[in-house]
């Protein structure tokens, strides 16, 4: 399923990173409440737009995290879990929601560069995780990309 849709654009046609970075802010909040609620994801979408202070993010790229995350979270375990250095099980749930994020990213978004969707990622760990989370995200994501390129990264 295709959960993909049209990015918002500037005035140059170029995608807005601050927004981006703004909603995946978001969506790393939203997919945490996936995470613990199992609600709807669609509802928690509607609610976050509804009710957060959203107007700075990308609301079409948020949407499409959320969703997109949700609905592929097995195969997006299955593409980080062999790089984790404890069971999936034990994975604190911000770890777990910011490494399917980038995960998802990575496999889903080729042409946003991997060196963003991983910096993104530590900086989603040092705003919302532990404290050597950013740490352990960083060396997740990037064995993951040397695993899908090769050894090579891009």
């Amino acid at each position: 399923m295709n959960t993909r849709k049209p990015r918002q654009q500037t005035a140059e046609g170029d995608i807005d990173p601050g927004r981006r970075h703004k909603a995946r802010h978001f969506a790393l909040q939203a997919v945490y409440e996936w995470q613990l609620s199992g609600n709807e994801p669609g509802e928690i979408v509607t609610s976050f737009i509804a009710e957060q202070p959203m107007q700075s993010a990308d609301h079409d790229y948020f949407r499409e995290l959320v969703m997109g995350v949700t609905a592929r979270a097995g195969v997006l375990d299955a593409a980080f879990s062999p790089y984790l250095s404890r069971p999936l099980a034990d994975l604190d749930q911000v770890d777990k929601a910011i490494l399917r994020i980038g995960a998802y990213e990575l496999t889903e978004h080729p042409e946003v560069p991997f060196r963003v969707v991983i910096n993104e990622a530590i900086m989603l760990a040092k705003a919302f995780a532990g404290q050597d989370s950013h740490k352990f995200v960083n060396g997740v994501l990037d064995k993951l990309v040397r695993a899908r390129d090769g050894g090579l990264g891009q």
